[in-house]
């Protein structure tokens, strides 16, 4: 059975020192192994941006996408092989800026596929701009004097869309962060995970000991029942987003693919799709 060692290869990551990213790789390498797959079970797609080169510092199926297109590839590649566990992921300029249409659509698509978010309320590839998650007041090389902008609220999106697993996390905590991305990857359905993942060169609000001092953990709440979506939405809404923990899920809601009319129980990679000259000139004649 393969271990963690088996889903690392010999690429270093040239993340800075201390970038939240390094968290989130070893826990997708932690919950990978923790559920028995193999290496060549695994796929692993990503966009563009720091968090993008990701899906090259894993040892399995890995696609670097272009800027926020992570998730419409991932759809792709789960419906073509079912068999395999797919996890997209990028960071919240990448899914909640160019990405966000797609990041609504699957949401309420429900495709079997996990999708984990490195946020860290900045552009840090593009050296420090602000991004959809940045605070009202963020102060970047592209607002010198501060973001006129709101933060978008992206759990409450997350849950208003009807998405059927949302969880939060911070890097610094691997046991929840591993736990939550192995519950995602169970879960049947599109599994929405968020990861607090500081930029430490280009953020210097949204530090390590700001998300200390102000995240709550689910688990410490009395008598929260992460399968009720209106606790869910006033949760979230009373602690404006700092939580972390499984925050909703809704193992009733069937997956697309369950919903899909036509869709076989043989994945399409290995499917026949060779056809005979009849066929083919059948088909074209229709066309003529």
């Amino acid at each position: 059975m393969a271990t963690v060692k088996d889903f690392r290869n010999q690429i270093k990551p040239n993340w800075c020192p201390g970038c939240g990213d390094f968290s989130v790789q070893a826990a997708i390498q932690r919950a990978a192994a923790n559920l028995g797959l193999e290496p060549h079970q695994l796929a692993v797609i990503s966009g563009i941006g720091c968090s993008g080169r990701i899906s090259g510092y894993i040892n399995s199926y890995g696609f670097h996408g272009i800027h926020g297109r992570s998730l419409p590839i991932a759809q792709g590649v789960k419906m073509a092989n079912k068999d395999l566990a797919v996890i997209a992921s990028g960071g919240d300029g990448d899914g909640f800026a160019i990405g966000m249409g797609h990041t609504i659509h699957a949401i309420r698509r429900n495709i079997d596929i996990t999708y984990i978010v490195m946020d860290n309320q900045v552009y840090g590839l593009t050296k420090g701009q602000t991004s959809p998650r940045s605070d009202t007041g963020f102060v970047t090389k592209s607002t010198p004097n501060g973001s006129v902008e709101s933060a978008l609220s992206i759990l409450e999106m997350a849950l208003s869309a009807g998405a059927t697993f949302v969880a939060q996390s911070f890097s610094t905590d691997l046991k929840e962060l591993t736990s939550l991305i192995e519950a995602g990857m169970t879960h049947k359905g599109f599994s929405f995970i968020n990861v607090y993942s500081p930029c430490v060169t280009y953020n210097k609000v949204n530090t390590y000991e700001w998300f200390k001092q102000n995240l709550t953990k689910l688990s410490e709440l009395d008598e929260y029942d992460s399968s009720d979506r209106m606790q869910a939405m006033q949760a979230v809404m009373q602690y404006k987003g700092l939580l972390t923990g499984l925050i909703y899920q809704n193992k009733e809601r069937p997956s697309y693919q369950e919903m899909l009319s036509g869709y076989g129980a043989e994945p399409l990679a290995e499917a026949e799709l060779t056809m005979s000259e009849e066929v083919f000139q059948s088909l074209t004649a229709e066309f003529m």
